[in-house]
């Protein structure tokens, strides 16, 4: 993470979250929702999402330390888990993903989990975790502020897709998961770079 790392973090997470490719899948969910509602469960999901992810940026570090998995692993695994998010987005749409839509209200999954709140999401809180020069207190802001604008951007779903349309929305979210992409190919690299001076 370059500095300043609490804004590295936030644009991390906020790749990782990707509301601009969710608001599509979001507003398919909440179709049969009533209309007054909507607004209510988007910020309770996105509450529920922020509650969980800083619940495991406090697990995070001990949670490897458990499964005696070093930082240098992580980065490489992690490196590889963003890759293949930013390859679907920039590839396929996001309203695929997760299959059939259920129907009625949802609660929690499958918006929270594993929408928000999916491996991906999971994978970058760890790392951030583990980050000697991103501290707790800047993760934790990074995830609020990322969690935030993402709550913002759902709660204006609909306008957001009367201005771009389908076809910028689609637009919006490959050019998220190009820069995505070079993330990912970073953190790779710096994975096998620690792994190269424990060696």
């Amino acid at each position: 993470m370059s500095s300043p790392g609490w804004l590295s973090a936030f644009i991390l997470l906020l790749l990782v979250l990707d509301p601009i490719g969710n608001v599509s899948t979001f507003m398919a969910l909440l179709r049969g929702v009533e209309p007054a509602r909507r607004r209510k469960i988007v910020l309770r999901e996105c509450a529920v999402a922020t509650v969980l992810l800083v619940l495991f940026l406090g697990v995070g570090e001990q949670f490897l330390k458990l499964l005696g998995l070093s930082q240098s692993s992580l980065g490489i695994a992690g490196g590889i888990i963003l890759f293949l998010i930013a390859l679907r987005m920039v590839f396929e749409s996001s309203a695929n993903v997760f299959g059939g839509l259920p129907e009625g209200e949802p609660f929690i999954v499958p918006l929270a989990v594993p929408m928000l709140v999916g491996p991906s999401a999971l994978a970058t809180v760890i790392l951030l975790s583990t980050e000697h020069h991103v501290g707790t207190g800047t993760a934790m802001l990074a995830i609020v502020l990322a969690m935030g604008a993402t709550t913002i951007v759902l709660l204006l779903g609909e306008r957001i897709a009367r201005v771009l349309g389908e076809r910028g929305l689609q637009a919006m979210e490959r050019l998220m998961g190009l820069l995505l992409t070079a993330i990912a190919v970073e953190m790779f690299l710096r994975g096998i770079k620690e792994f190269m001076k424990t060696a």
